[in-house]
């Protein structure tokens, strides 16, 4: 039986996910997305070249989606505290990765293995988020509540300094009792370098 609705990129990524969630990143084939769609599996590589593009692309509207954008709300706002306004992006970053990887397991899990794989599309998703952290820095410098300095590279050493309560490789420790107060110190370190 076959599915007479034109079949568009977006759709293809909307029943991915779908079937992702379902049966996990390990066990969904392109035969189960395409079955989900009632099509064939070569009219999906007519869309993407191979299983991995298909991957990396459901992951990258993912984390576009459910990550970057929520946090550019946040990186955009002009009003109050530069140091409150970059303490409520980084823990809005590190409470949505906590979240996912308890409430969206399986895209979580995705996510994770092409943070191995995909190292490009993890590079820009993370350039992204440096820029979003150095607009916030770039305010703080103009109001003069920061020091002045390379907003780029300030941002980027932020990312990198509290990459332990956000990067996948580290979700199992995002458990331990510790990890608030841990957090607490790094950014106090932070803020003292800034301020």
């Amino acid at each position: 039986m076959a599915n007479e609705t034109p079949l568009t990129k977006e759709a293809i990524l909307d029943a991915a996910e779908q079937v992702l969630r379902r049966y996990g990143p390990d066990k969904t084939s392109v035969t189960d997305i395409a079955k989900f769609l009632q099509v064939s599996h070569g009219t999906l590589y007519r869309h993407f070249a191979s299983k991995a593009a298909l991957r990396e692309t459901v992951t990258e509207r993912w984390l576009d989606k459910c990550v970057s954008e929520p946090l550019e709300g946040i990186a955009a706002a002009t009003d109050g505290s530069a140091a409150v306004q970059l303490r409520s992006w980084l823990e809005a970053l590190i409470q949505k990765k906590r979240l996912y990887a308890l409430e969206d397991a399986e895209m979580f899990a995705m996510y994770s293995a092409v943070t191995l794989e995909a190292v490009d599309l993890i590079a820009a998703h993370i350039d992204h988020l440096v820029k979003q952290i150095a607009v916030i820095v770039e305010r703080g410098m103009h109001s003069g509540e920061f020091k002045p300095g390379e907003a780029d590279a300030m941002a980027r050493a932020i990312f990198l300094a509290t990459t332990k309560f956000h990067h996948p490789a580290f979700v199992r420790e995002w458990s331990s009792k510790d990890i608030d107060q841990d957090f607490d110190a790094v950014w106090s370190l932070l803020l003292a370098g800034l301020q």
